[in-house]
């Protein structure tokens, strides 16, 4: 006679299901937009940020290091230590010391990356290929 707990009514899985989706597609666009104005702000075309690999190309490039990384990136665990050596450097391209790349760019990389986009950060150069020529004093 009563209703049978295991049961999910499919008016509210759906429900759940579209508000679900509803907020991924915004975390997406947001992300999109933050990539694409930081690219911007380094010199790099934003609509880079919508190609999916040629993306991390243009992070690699802005951060001064050479593109035949993005090779390390498809090595599973050396992709995290490349990330968070690339998220280092992006910092001190952009003047903000190895505590905002480690904890901003790597660890929340969506505030970190939109503190870049929104903020007063400019971007200084490619910080990896000065501080191989010894002159980057960040």
């Amino acid at each position: 006679m009563g209703t049978d707990p295991t049961t999910v009514d499919p008016a509210v899985s759906t429900g759940i299901g579209v508000v679900g989706a509803i907020i991924y597609l915004a975390f997406a666009v947001f992300a999109i937009v933050v990539m694409w104005k930081v690219f911007a702000k380094a010199g790099q075309p934003g609509w880079a940020a919508i190609i999916p690999i040629y993306n991390i190309y243009v992070w690699l490039k802005v951060a001064g290091r050479p593109g035949w990384w993005l090779i390390l990136f498809l090595i599973p665990i050396v992709n995290i230590v490349m990330a968070l050596i690339v998220s280092i450097d992006i910092a001190k391209s952009f003047a903000k010391d190895a505590v905002f790349g480690v904890v901003g760019l790597w660890l929340f990389s969506i505030i970190g990356y939109a503190i870049l986009a929104f903020g007063g950060a400019q971007y200084r150069g490619p910080a990896a290929l000065v501080s191989q020529q010894g002159a980057y004093q960040g």
